[in-house]
């Protein structure tokens, strides 16, 4: 389970980005953030893994206060949370492989690090999972050769073979078409669902939001304006969230056994 108390974060400009946040998060379920930019979402993704620091609350994973752990425990305890970037944070240069094999370098002694000698059952996992998000044939392309979609799939899988507890997603589809875009949230969704694997996922798409994720936690200047199913999210919550706007088009009506079929 992971449980945030009282999460705040104010930046030294002034700026509060997080003001007094609560969150408890049962193990396998998959929470979507949504709400308008600058609402706090990324910071709160941030904080949890503390590669930003709150400024006050806690964060527990499981029995352990991530807020509390120096610098060797939280490396540690990173281990065991994977990381989705926007922006898919590979190395160009190297191949698809070594990158999915960079998510076990918290597990393998320094020198194996640097010289990328990993252990065969890690190469076999690294297989397995490119398989899994459907990039079998590329596993020594460079990845500076691959679209967004598959670059975004690389990240996918490196965050996976770490084996983690926990899955944290920073807007994942920003960059990507809608087909793609539903390809990857299809992905994250049911591998989660196969690993019992409790996510996060920062997301700008409504429909995606309400579509993949179990539960949809609503964000606004810093505070949490609405938590609940995404059933819930109503034209009224969402003109909360974000303000006035016509938000017939947001879902309502969509059938969603085919869209996750596309």
């Amino acid at each position: 389970m992971l449980r945030l108390k009282n999460l705040t974060k104010r930046y030294p400009t002034g700026d509060l980005a997080l003001d007094n946040v609560s969150i408890e998060i049962p193990t396998g379920q998959v929470l979507a953030l949504i709400g308008p930019s600058g609402a706090g979402k990324s910071t709160l993704i941030r904080c949890i893994n503390r590669l930003v620091e709150p400024s006050s609350g806690s964060v527990h994973l499981n029995d352990q206060n991530l807020c509390l752990l120096g610098k060797h425990s939280l490396r540690s305890a990173r281990r065991h949370i994977g990381m989705i970037f926007q922006e898919y944070a590979l190395v160009e240069r190297l191949s698809v492989m070594e990158n999915v094999l960079s998510g076990r370098l918290g597990y393998v002694g320094f020198w194996r690090s640097l010289l990328r000698k990993f252990p065969q059952k890690d190469i076999n996992a690294a297989f397995d999972l490119l398989g899994r998000v459907g990039l079998e044939d590329m596993a020594y392309k460079r990845a500076d050769a691959l679209s967004g979609g598959q670059r975004q799939r690389v990240g996918i899988a490196r965050a996976l073979i770490q084996d983690p507890e926990l899955l944290l997603v920073d807007e994942p589809t920003a960059s990507l078409d809608p087909r793609t875009s539903r390809q990857i949230m299809r992905i994250i969704s049911d591998l989660c669902q196969e690993r019992d694997l409790t996510a996060v996922i920062n997301i700008h798409d409504v429909p995606l939001a309400k579509l993949f994720a179990q539960r949809i936690v609503g964000l606004k200047q810093g505070q949490i304006v609405y938590d609940g199913n995404p059933d819930g999210l109503t034209s009224e919550v969402l003109t909360q969230i974000y303000g006035e706007e016509d938000w017939s088009a947001t879902g309502d009506h969509i059938d969603s056994q085919n869209l996750r079929g596309i």
